[in-house]
């Protein structure tokens, strides 16, 4: 069986005996004459919602009528149109109100209320209309046109609206799903990705009952064109496409029932994920600043790697992706060359924390936080579609190209919003989410199938935004927040807001640990950032959660020594902080390791080693290890080596000894790695967003619309007292001087330096050496105007 697409024909309504051209005039003509008697307001929100429109500026309601007639610019405006607009647009269509047409004619508002009565309050069909002729879709008080353009952009096939339904519903395909063979399963998933139409000649009459084809007819899973061809109901081709499946007949949308959380369940669930996300998040900041992964030639993250990344950090691969996309988001992951570069050598890109990592490790939870949410509510990206085949059937790999979507933004607040419109405490099914998008926008519903959806909740599960499947107390502050940090035309109190939920939902830091026998220490709950800093100098973390574990051992206490700690303070440390005694085996375990740490000094010469103990020095020039870092003893306490002395440290440790680093002044110095670092580079505005006018701006735009119709009026003589052409150059230098004495407006045709010629109205305040100065009355600044470039003039009435 061969699959075609088909797209829906309504027929040729173009009015007989008239050329395309004469019929395009006619009814932009009609659409200019109501946009011009629309107030200043409704034109500014025309441009609002149908940005489209304004760029360039039109000329003339002409100009603007015709924009607004073009079928393009119509699909983009029926994009946000819900199941019942739709349905008033088909309506309009189905009984001849579409212009131009054969024979189109207005449908009187009566008529549509009546028409619909059955599904929908008339009040209800009004406030939809009143939707359609804000965006100029519809025109008309008591008379409706709808723009032709718009039959094209319906959802559905021309008349599932106002015909009854002949369909199985959604239960009744599930269960005929069940009945059928996987023959017949894999006939309906082929054209379910290619096209509802397939040609078969196991279509025509007399076929064999037991054919796949015949099968799927008996069962009403195909419907029957002709003995050749079959076609897949767009209901059964939403359902294995995991679609929510939409009824065009319901105008009426769906209310789900939510299930109940009281808030502080939710905030509290959520705080207890926000605890795992900045710690695995810093988990892998530290994993790639050790050791950068290089980038694949698409520029992405290889799986390699990412197994890697996930077997340090013990963090699921699938998390570590997601983790990986929101750090890039908020600029503390970047690709390019670190610094102090790889011990390879290599010059290839190489992911790895940015100079702004150390600062946002200082922040606060709740800060840090908010960093991580808004990157990813703001990313033009899905991360999980990571791990999905590609066209070519490869896996796509985290932070590549392929994962950026120009709609990403945009779906995902809708899912958010959506749940933000519920109760606080409301969960949501990902399915009934998907059920009332796909009714308020039916033409975007294959954005967001139950797949989609669900993975989108998973996510802001994960980043603190949902808790139990409910929009979060923080997350609803950071929806309705700017859609860009720093954006000086919004205010970023939003982004405050969040910050203060989450630090409310957040359990209260801690100040103190429990210190156990075993040489284990245990904190309740996070720890205030001073302690937590100490605390994981001198201990391991073993397990981590509500309460983390830490582990003391010679290594971790020999750490803290080595960062400048004193045996003293780390007895201080557990004494002050510890709500359990301090048992006897930690207080010998620091004391010995302290005894034995810093007799030897190591420091640079290139480096040199020296102790107060002569004989200490002596055992260690006596050892194997002397050779390999050819030391050579200058005096009784000091030698010197031509070997680093982070490799003098080292090998001296592997040797059994216990040296610490010093400076030229004798203080220890802490030698840890500190990581890898790639220079920060500006979070800029994202390139794909347009720029869009304010409503100042729009309605100055409409002011210069306007100013063009009285141009237009002026040059065709409706307005002007003179006939508006210039004789010469002595014609037109005397009426400008009559209208700079008389103060009055005048209409100019000019052509600038490009040979572009405009038309406008000005106010002409002087003219001397061979330039006007003249008012725009639109902008209110003052222009200047050459005057051999001034084609004509004529005085218009105020």
């Amino acid at each position: 069986m061969t699959t075609t697409d088909r797209t829906p024909r309504t027929g040729d309504d173009r009015p007989t005996g008239a050329s395309p051209a004469a019929r395009g005039s006619a009814g932009a003509g009609m659409l200019a004459d109501w946009l011009s008697a629309r107030g200043d307001e409704d034109l500014v929100t025309l441009l609002e919602l149908r940005p489209d429109l304004a760029v360039p500026l039109p000329a003339s309601m002409a100009v603007l009528a015709a924009r607004a007639e073009q079928r393009a610019s119509v699909l983009r405006a029926c994009e946000d149109l819900d199941t019942l607009d739709f349905a008033i647009i088909e309506t309009l269509a189905v009984h001849g109100a579409a212009f131009p047409g054969r024979t189109a004619a207005p449908l009187p508002r009566k008529q549509l209320h009546k028409l619909l009565s059955d599904r929908v309050p008339a009040k209800t069909v009004d406030m939809s209309t009143a939707r359609l002729t804000a965006r100029a879709l519809v025109w008309g008080t008591k008379e409706l046109h709808l723009v032709a353009a718009a039959k094209d952009a319906l959802p559905w096939q021309l008349g599932s609206t106002t015909e009854l339904p002949d369909a199985l519903t959604e239960s009744e395909i599930t269960e005929a799903l069940t009945e059928i063979g996987p023959a017949e399963r894999a006939l309906l998933d082929k054209l379910a990705a290619t096209g509802p139409r397939g040609r078969t000649r196991d279509a025509a009459p007399g076929t064999a009952p037991d054919r796949p084809i015949q099968r799927l007819l008996a069962h009403r899973l195909l419907n029957w064109v002709d003995a050749e061809t079959v076609e897949l109901p767009p209901a059964v081709g939403q359902v294995l496409r995991r679609e929510p499946v939409t009824d065009p007949h319901a105008l009426v949308p769906p209310h789900p029932t939510p299930v109940k959380h009281t808030a502080a369940d939710v905030n509290a669930a959520a705080a207890g994920e926000v605890g795992e996300l900045l710690r695995h998040c810093g988990d892998i900041l530290e994993v790639l600043g050790a050791a950068p992964a290089p980038a694949l030639r698409s520029g992405g993250l290889g799986v390699r790697e990412l197994r890697r990344i996930a077997k340090q950090t013990g963090v699921d691969e699938t998390r570590v992706g997601l983790l990986a996309e929101v750090l890039a988001a908020a600029r503390l992951l970047d690709k390019g060359i670190p610094e102090p570069p790889p011990p390879d050598d290599s010059l290839d890109d190489s992911w790895a924390p940015t100079t702004t990592t150390d600062g946002w490790r200082e922040h606060s939870p709740a800060r840090r936080w908010v960093t991580l949410a808004h990157a990813w509510l703001e990313l033009d990206r899905f991360p999980w579609m990571i791990g999905l085949r590609d066209a070519n059937d490869k896996p796509l790999a985290a932070l590549s190209m392929e994962l950026r979507n120009m709609h990403a933004i945009r779906d995902r607040r809708a899912i958010l919003s959506l749940l933000a419109e519920f109760p606080t405490g409301s969960a949501v099914s990902a399915a009934d989410l998907a059920r009332v998008l796909a009714w308020r926008q039916p033409r975007l519903r294959r954005h967001f199938h139950t797949e989609a959806v669900d993975r989108t909740l998973t996510e802001a599960a994960t980043l603190g935004l949902v808790g139990r499947g409910a929009l979060t107390s923080a997350g609803r502050a950071l929806l309705h927040g700017p859609l860009t940090p720093g954006d000086p035309a919004v205010p970023e109190e939003a982004l405050h807001n969040a910050e203060s939920e989450m630090d409310s939902a957040l359990p209260d830091p801690v100040d103190h640990v429990l210190v156990q026998a075993d040489l284990t220490v245990i904190a309740p709950g996070p720890l205030v950032p001073d302690l937590q800093g100490r605390i994981a100098l001198v201990a391991d973390i073993e397990s981590a959660g509500a309460a983390t574990v830490y582990r003391i051992g010679e290594t971790s206490v020999r750490r803290a020594l080595d960062a400048g700690m004193t045996a003293a303070e780390l007895h201080q440390l557990f004494t002050t902080h510890s709500r359990t005694p301090v048992p006897q085996s930690l207080t010998y375990l620091i004391d010995d390791v302290a005894r034995r740490h810093g007799r030897l000094r190591a420091g640079i010469a290139q480096s040199f080693v020296r102790s107060e103990d002569p004989a200490l020095l002596a055992e260690v020039l006596a050892a194997p290890v002397a050779e390999q870092l050819a030391l050579r003893a200058v005096a009784p306490t000091v030698a010197i080596s031509q070997a680093t002395l982070a490799e003098v440290l080292d090998e001296l440790r592997a040797a059994g000894f216990s040296p610490a680093g010093e400076d030229s002044s004798g203080a220890i110095v802490d030698l840890r790695p500190h990581g890898m670092r790639i220079p920060a580079r500006p979070n800029t505005r994202n390139a794909w967003r347009p720029s869009l006018p304010s409503s100042e701006q729009l309605g100055q735009l409409v002011a210069e619309l306007r100013a063009g119709e009285r141009a237009a009026q002026a040059k065709s003589g409706q307005a002007v007292r003179s006939d508006g052409s210039r004789t010469s150059t002595a014609a037109t230098m005397a009426l400008l001087q009559l209208a700079v004495r008389v103060r009055r407006p005048v209409h100019i045709g000019y052509v600038d330096a490009q040979g572009v010629a405009t038309q406008r109205i000005v106010e002409p305040l002087q003219v001397s050496g061979g330039q006007l100065n003249a008012l725009d009355p639109v902008t209110g600044a003052v222009r200047n105007f050459t005057l051999h470039r001034i084609a004509s003039v004529a005085l218009v009435d105020q």
